[in-house]
């Protein structure tokens, strides 16, 4: 018995016929209305379609949303930071502004302080190594008319001498320095002392040495104002060195010694003033000076 052969239908066919019947659907989906068997259908086959389309579309808006939100974001991330480096700045000038005017003020204080005496102001240009101005150049010299063994003051208060002079320069010793010496005394008692230089113990406790004081009466105490005295030969009269921080009976049960803090700030030291004249002493204006 012979087998019966079987026909086979192409799938295209298939794929044609439903195409078709699809859109026989959405026509009579269109021409019905709205609660028909054909329209039910139609919209139980295109619903899930239209869901995916709408989820579809509403993902790539948000997309697009978020992708502006991004750039905006950054634009005015960027818009912001030279904003904060232009305030910065600007609040960096306006610090200057203010330092500057702070020593101008000092400076002026400092002048009525001193109007007794004729001055000169003066920037401090340079200084040896170290943390301290302990030995520093000014930038006026011979041709402002400064001289050798002239005084000179900052922050209201004794700085240093001049102790070297070119035409635009002067070179000036502090009284911390360990070759200063310079003979004070106490304003509160009138007892005399002797006030060293002492970059050791400025390194240690931002203080300097001051010895041999005679406290007969015992008067001496913490914070008594220690000025130049009136038998100094190279410092003028009267002119603020610093403050008593601790003091001590010596061995000898005679003299006093201790510890003053310093007027001027010695670790910043920007403007200064030099008195324009000098006690009568005889220099050597090509050679440094040493302390008293």
């Amino acid at each position: 018995m012979r087998k019966k052969k079987q026909s086979k239908f192409p799938a295209k066919y298939v794929l044609l016929i439903m195409t078709i019947l699809c859109a026989v659907i959405i026509g009579c989906s269109l021409k019905t209305s709205g609660s028909g068997p054909v329209s039910a259908a139609a919209g139980a086959v295109l619903a899930p379609m239209q869901k995916g389309v709408n989820q579809l579309g509403s993902g790539l808006t948000n997309l697009r949303g978020h992708l502006r939100t991004k750039k905006s974001l950054e634009k005015e991330n960027e818009e912001l930071r030279t904003q904060l480096a232009d305030a910065q700045q600007n609040l960096n000038q306006v610090q200057l502004n203010q330092e500057e005017l702070d020593n101008l003020k000092s400076l002026y204080d400092m002048d009525q302080n001193y109007a007794d005496y004729d001055k000169i102001a003066a920037n401090v240009i340079g200084k040896d190594a170290g943390n301290w101005f302990s030995v520093f150049l000014i930038d006026r010299g011979s041709n402002d008319g400064i001289t050798v063994g002239m005084n000179v003051l900052a922050d209201g208060g004794l700085a240093g001498i001049v102790i070297q002079v070119g035409p635009n320069y002067a070179k000036v010793r502090s009284i911390i320095d360990d070759n200063s010496n310079v003979s004070a005394r106490n304003l509160s008692t009138s007892d005399l002392c002797v006030v060293s230089g002492s970059l050791k113990t400025m390194n240690e406790s931002s203080l300097i040495d001051f010895d041999d004081l005679r406290d007969k009466e015992d008067q001496a105490k913490v914070g008594d104002q220690i000025v130049t005295s009136n038998i100094s030969d190279m410092f003028l009269e009267g002119i603020p060195i610093g403050y008593i921080t601790d003091i001590k009976t010596d061995s000898n049960n005679l003299t006093k010694s201790g510890h003053i803090a310093t007027i001027v700030d010695f670790e910043h030291l920007d403007d200064v003033f030099v008195i324009l004249q000098t006690k009568d002493i005889s220099t050597d204006t090509t050679n440094e000076q040493g302390g008293e």
